[in-house]
Order: C-alpha cells, then sequence, then structure tokens
C-alpha cells in the first residue's frame, strides 16, 4: 500500500494515518469544540469511526483524490491533529483541510503544518491552485490561512447545515505565482 511521504517542520512530523491513530484520533477529534469547527466532523465521535476514516483515507490516496496527514510532534510522536489536500489533478488545484486537538490550540502547529503541506503541494505536486474554508465565526482559522499566504476571496453564505444552523463560509485562495513571490 502507497503512503504519503513524510512531511518534516521544526517541530512536527506530518505522515500518513495508521489504524494505530484511531484512538488518539476519536479522542482529540471527538471533542464538541473540534467538531463545532468542521462541517463534516460527527459528534458524538463514537466507537469504529475513526478506523472508518483512516481506511477512507488510504483508499483516497491510492485514487490520488486526497493526501491525509497526522500532524505529530517531532519530539514524541503524539499525533495531535490532521491535515488534508484534496486534489482536483484535471485543475491541478487542492483544497486545504486542518484540525488541531484542543489541547494543543493556540501554540502555532495549524500554520505549521498548513505551511508544509502548502509548500509540498506546489513544489512536488506542481498544483497551480490552493483554496480553503472555515466557519466565519471561527476566526482562528482564518488568522492561520493569511499566515501561510493564502487571500481572503469572499464569503459563501449560509453555505452549509450544522447542527440545526446554517453557517457562512469564508473562502480563501493562493496561487502558486503568489507562493513563488512570497518565497523569492
Amino acid at each position: 500500500m502507497r503512503s504519503a511521504p513524510p512531511l518534516l517542520t521544526e517541530r512536527l512530523l506530518l505522515r500518513s494515518l495508521i489504524l494505530e491513530d484511531a484512538t488518539d484520533v476519536q479522542r482529540l477529534a471527538g471533542d464538541r469544540d473540534i467538531a463545532a469547527t468542521l462541517p463534516n466532523m460527527p459528534h458524538p465521535y463514537e466507537d469504529g469511526m475513526a478506523e472508518k476514516w483512516i481506511r477512507s483515507c488510504y483508499g483516497q490516496f491510492e485514487k490520488d483524490e486526497a493526501l491525509n496527514f497526522a500532524i505529530t510532534l517531532r519530539t514524541d510522536k503524539n499525533l495531535i491533529g490532521g491535515i488534508a489536500l484534496r486534489l482536483n489533478p484535471k485543475n491541478k488545484n487542492g483544497e486545504l483541510g486542518y484540525w488541531i486537538g484542543k489541547p494543543y490550540w493556540n501554540c502555532g502547529y495549524a500554520t505549521e503544518a498548513a505551511k508544509a503541506v502548502v509548500a509540498y503541494s506546489f513544489e512536488v505536486l506542481k498544483l497551480n491552485r490552493l483554496h480553503a474554508k472555515h466557519f466565519k465565526r471561527n476566526v482562528a482559522s482564518g488568522q492561520v490561512l493569511e499566515k501561510i499566504g493564502m487571500r481572503y476571496e469572499g464569503c459563501f453564505r449560509q453555505h452549509v447545515k450544522k447542527w440545526d444552523n446554517f453557517e457562512d463560509l469564508m473562502g480563501y485562495g493562493m496561487l502558486k505565482a503568489d507562493f513563488d513571490a512570497k518565497v523569492v
């Protein structure tokens, strides 16, 4: 079985998810505060859901539909979150999505992981564009997207329904030319 290449940052190792991660995924992603920030994160996060999700990640990778990384600390290899890149090869673009376990919020880990995936997307995968969305009320996620060089592109008003509420999604994007200009 193929797996995503490991990506190293100063403090993090981004690697393919493995079934042994299921307990940590369920514990961290099962927090209601995490689920509240993501359109498709279930709550409660029941037994077996993490294993099913990790297996689906394998299939998405095999079909070149997505790369899903476990975000782990380099020091102790503890899983602290996840970051994904959903691919659209025909249009050479990808959609970035991520979550960080609540005990690890406000440490800069999402920004650090996202920078690594952005660089990989443009330098190795040769994508032309990346985009991402976040709930309007999740201001911290917007700050992460701005820190990695994405530009605000607009609001998708009441675009998704989360727990009986229609949520606005804030859209951000970045072109390879934007990345190249920032790197130089």
